[in-house]
C-alpha cells in the first residue's frame, strides 16, 4: 500500500532510542513502564513518519533524479501531494494526541522534535555539518523521551554518548551517499558538495571514539555504580568496539549507500549488537536475574 509505504515503516527502528531508558532505568520488569515504553515507541513512529512525509513533499524533484529515492512514492508521482499531506497530518496529530496521553513531558519533548525536523527539512539540512548535528539531536530527543515516559532519569553521559554515536551514523550516511552518487552527488544533496571522503573518514574517527569514551564514562561512574551495584558494563567494549569498527569499515568500503541497510543485512554485525544488548541486560538485571550481585 502506498500511502503505508510513504511513511518509511523500514525506518521505524531508529525509534528503538526509546528503550534506553527502560533497560538503563531498570523498569524492563515493570509492566507499566513497558507498556509506556511501547506507547513511547509508537508514538515517535506516527512522528517521525510525518516527518518523512513532509521532507519527501518537499524534495520530490529532485529525489526524482535519485537512483535510489526515485521509487518512493511521492517522487514517482503515485501518491498525490494532498493525499500525503493529509497522512502526514493525521500522522502528527495522533503522535501529539498519544503522547499526551502518556505524560505531559513526553508530549513536550514530542512536539519539540516534530518542530526541529521541520527546520531541518526546510533549513538545516542545507548547512554543512549542521544537518548531523541536528539529525543527532532528533535521536537525543527519542532517548530522552523514553525517560519522560517511563518517568526515570537517564545520565548525561548516556545522551552524550548517544549524541556522538548518532553523529557517527549520520556522518556514515553521508559517506554512503558520496560512494553511491559518485560526482553529482551535489546535484541531490547541497550539503555533500562540502563533504569529501577525508574529511568524513576523520568525522567518523572522531565520532566514534567520542561515542565509545562516553559509554567507558558512563560504566565507571559512580552513580552507576550505586544503581547497578556494578562496573561491569565496561567489559561488554569489546563489542562496542567490534560493532562500531565493522560498522565503520563496511560504510568506507561503499558494501552500504545507507546505514540501515547495513543494520538489516549485515550479519556478523547483528550478532555482535544482539551480544551487547544481551550482555547489558544480563549486568543491568543480574540481581534481579538471581545470579549476581556487586
Amino acid at each position: 500500500m502506498k500511502l503505508l509505504q510513504i511513511m518509511r515503516p523500514q525506518h521505524w527502528t531508529k525509534n528503538v532510542f526509546v528503550f534506553a531508558a527502560l533497560v538503563f532505568g531498570q523498569k524492563i520488569t515493570v509492566p507499566l513502564a513497558v507498556g509506556r515504553a511501547i506507547g513511547a515507541f509508537f508514538c515517535f513512529c506516527l512522528a517521525a513518519s510525518a516527518i518523512y512525509i513532509f521532507n519527501d513533499i518537499i524534495d520530490r524533484r529532485t529525489d526524482g533524479l535519485h537512483p535510489e529515492k526515485c521509487k518512493r512514492p511521492i517522487a514517482a508521482g503515485s501518491v498525490s501531494i494532498n493525499s500525503a499531506i493529509v497522512v502526514s497530518t493525521l500522522c502528527a496529530a495522533a503522535a501529539i494526541t498519544g503522547s499526551l496521553v502518556l505524560a505531559l513531558n513526553f508530549a513536550t519533548v514530542i512536539l519539540a522534535y516534530i518542530v526541529l525536523m521541520i527546520l531541518y527539512s526546510l533549513l538545516f539540512k542545507k548547512m554543512m555539518i549542521l544537518d548531523c548535528v541536528v539529525i543527532s539531536i532528533g535521536f537525543c530527543l527519542r532517548a530522552i523521551a523514553g525517560a519522560e515516559a517511563v518517568g526515570v532519569f537517564i545520565s548525561s553521559w548516556l545522551i552524550i554518548c548517544t549524541f556522538a554515536l548518532c553523529l557517527f551514523l549520520a556522518f556514515s550516511k553521508r559517506r554512503g551517499e558520496i560512494i553511491l552518487l559518485g560526482e553529482n552527488s551535489n546535484s541531490f544533496r547541497q550539503t555533500l558538495a562540502g563533504y569529501t571522503p577525508e574529511l568524513l573518514a576523520h568525522m567518523l574517527d572522531v565520532t566514534s571514539g567520542l561515542a565509545v569514551v562516553c559509554f567507558l564514562l558512563y560504566a565507571m561512574d559512580d552513580r552507576t555504580l550505586r544503581i547497578f551495584g556494578t562496573n561491569n558494563l565496561v567489559y561488554t567494549t569489546p563489542l562496542v568496539l567490534y560493532c562500531i569498527f565493522r560498522f565503520s569499515l563496511l560504510i568506507q568500503q561503499g558494501s552500504f549507500s545507507d546505514p540501515l541497510q547495513l543494520l538489516y543485512k549485515d550479519l556478523p554485525f547483528q550478532i555482535g549488537l544482539v551480544l551487547w544488548v544481551l550482555s547489558c541486560i544480563g549486568i543491568i538485571y543480574a540481581d534481579k536475574l538471581g545470579f549476581g550481585g556487586s
